[in-house]
Formats: structure tokens, sequence, C-alpha cells
């Protein structure tokens, strides 16, 4: 603890809309850490399409600002506030940060294992400060244990983008042969344009790729290779003709499940198909505390890897003017010490 400075730097929104700018920040020392708090010397952090839109502030839910983003953060427990009582964390223990960075595990919400809608969440890199930072205070009781043979540029993106995913998977309703997930037994069409997504997607075992840049006809593309129609779609995009086609190619009593987040499109889908094709609409949104453990279990033996690019915290103007553009294949880790 005697080796904690008292400034750090950090990448730091001022307004929303401003840009993010790399300054100079003080950090919260260990004698004023609250009980249940600990306070986290991070390695890295994940840079996720939300930290676009938490900079810009485009989404109907605003923004806290001045704000430090960021909600993929892995790291090394430096302190743990005085007072606190049965932590299952301890000092020098690696976790990790994910977006829901508090849930009070009291309301009816968190006692029925939807801690991600919490009345009293609070959501790292949006309404408190993130992960875009050397050190970053957080709880004890909701940041995720990264067992050791888990690399942490390995285990950052799997903190949102893979828990977000899995959970998506868990409640599909899917079964091995389905068109939908490899890791689980499925089979996988990607939707995505371009030719480095396009060969990242078949290097991670899609069974077949479709370019929406290129492809005139997706819906009949998807209905021709499956035999009439996906079992299930996670729609990741921030596009609303991601969610409507979705409903056209699923097959009768297929899963929608809803991930993207477009900051103020509507879900046009026909009422009529909906309710013929028992289609079935499912807002899946991040995952609680036991979906990120299973999660990052399952990136520790192996089975899925993450694809990754490293860069440098005083990168992120670029990372995200690139991200902006659709730029990025895979996803990118910034080296939060190479400020």
């Amino acid at each position: 603890m005697s080796n904690v400075p008292t400034t750090q730097k950090v990448a730091i929104v001022a307004s929303s809309g401003s840009g993010v700018h790399i300054k100079d920040h003080p950090v919260k020392l260990p004698s004023q850490l609250a009980p249940g708090e600990c306070l986290i010397k991070l390695h890295c952090t994940g840079v996720c399409h939300t930290d676009l839109h938490a900079a810009m502030g485009d989404w109907p839910v605003k923004p806290v600002t001045p704000l430090i983003g960021g909600h993929e953060g892995v790291g090394d427990i430096v302190a743990i506030g005085e007072g606190t009582i049965n932590s299952p964390v301890k000092v020098g223990q690696r976790v990790g940060v994910k977006w829901i960075a508090y849930s009070c595990l009291n309301c009816e919400q968190c006692r029925k294992g939807y801690e991600q809608t919490c009345a009293n969440v609070k959501i790292s890199g949006y309404t408190v400060d993130g992960t875009f930072q050397q050190y970053l205070v957080s709880y004890t009781n909701c940041v995720t244990p990264i067992p050791d043979n888990l690399e942490s540029a390995a285990a950052a993106s799997i903190l949102c983008a893979g828990v977000t995913v899995y959970r998506a998977l868990k409640y599909s309703e899917t079964g091995a042969g389905d068109w939908y997930a490899k890791y689980m037994g499925r089979r996988v069409i990607a939707i995505d344009g371009g030719e480095e997504k396009r060969k990242l997607c078949i290097a991670l075992g899609a069974d077949h790729w479709i370019d929406y840049t290129t492809e005139k006809d997706i819906v009949g593309e998807i209905k021709r290779v499956t035999n009439g129609g996906a079992h299930a779609a996670v729609v990741t995009t921030a596009s609303s003709s991601g969610y409507t086609q979705a409903v056209d190619y699923l097959r009768q009593n297929g899963h929608l499940m809803a991930v993207g987040l477009p900051a103020t499109a509507t879900l046009d889908a026909s009422i009529f198909f909906t309710v013929f094709k028992s289609i079935t609409i499912h807002g899946s949104y991040v995952g609680n505390r036991q979906d990120a453990i299973e999660a990052i279990e399952i990136a520790a033996s192996g089975a899925v890897k993450c694809h990754y690019q490293t860069k440098k915290l005083k990168d992120i103007e670029q990372v995200y003017d690139d991200m902006a553009k659709g730029k990025i294949a895979g996803r990118i880790v910034l080296d939060v010490n190479d400020a």
C-alpha cells in the first residue's frame, strides 16, 4: 500500500461529445476506502463500443460527466477498505471489473439473480469512473476473480463482450446442432462486413459467412443455408436493420436475443409473423456475477479465445475513431501502465 501514488494517468471525457483526453488525476488512497471498497492496480482494459456511446452521450440514459470510461479491466487488489466484512477477495488477488460495478444484492431484482437491473446499480465507465485509469476503486462483492492460467489481456474483453454473448446463449433455448453458437455445439453463421472480419470469423470457426455489404438478400441466404431459418439470433449490432432481418430469417419457434443497443432506433417487427411463427424476442443485458465467473472459466479452459490487439492508453482517441468507422476486427485491449 505504501507504493500507491497520489496521481495517475486517466482517459477522461469532460462532457458528452467533447472527446476523450489523457490527463493526470488523483488516486483514492487506501486510507480513504469505505467498507466494501477495494483499490485495484490495473494491468489493462478492453475497449467496447459502449465506451464510444458513453463518450458521445447519445443513449437515452445519459452518462455522468466528467467521466473516466471503460468497463473491461483486470488488475491486482492492492487495498481493501477498513471495516470490510467477509470479503470474497483478498489483497494481492487478480480480479476483473465489469460493466456492472456494483449491485446491492438485496433488492428484488438482485435476489432473483438479475443484478444488472438492480435498483441501486452502479455502472463502470458510465455512472461511476471506469477502467481507463491506472488505479480503480471497485467493490469486493462485485469484482470477478481471474484464474491464474488466464492472461489479463485475454480476460479483459470476456468481462463484457464475452459474458454478454454467453448469457444470451444460455437463454436462447437452442440445442446441439442448431444454427447458433460453436462452443455449445451449435452451428454458426457470422454476419459482418469486410475481408478482415471474414477471415477472423472463419478462423474462429464460423460454419458460414455473410458479408452484409455485398449480400443483397441476407434473409434468403440464411434460409437457404439453414434449410428453413436460424434457430436463434444474437444481434449485437447497433443498427435497427439487424433486428428487423432477424425476425424474418428465424425459423418457427426461433429466439431473437437482443443484445446490441442502438441509440434511438426501434424494433420494427411484424406482429403477425412474430405470433404466427411463435418467435420469442428476448432482451439480454450483460450478465450477473455468476455469468461472469462461468464465462471466465470457459476462457481459462481454452475452449473459447478472445481475438484482440494490444495498444497503449494514449492510443484511445485513435481507437475510438477506428471503432466509429467500423475498422476494428476483434477487440482492442489497452495497456494502462503505458500511458
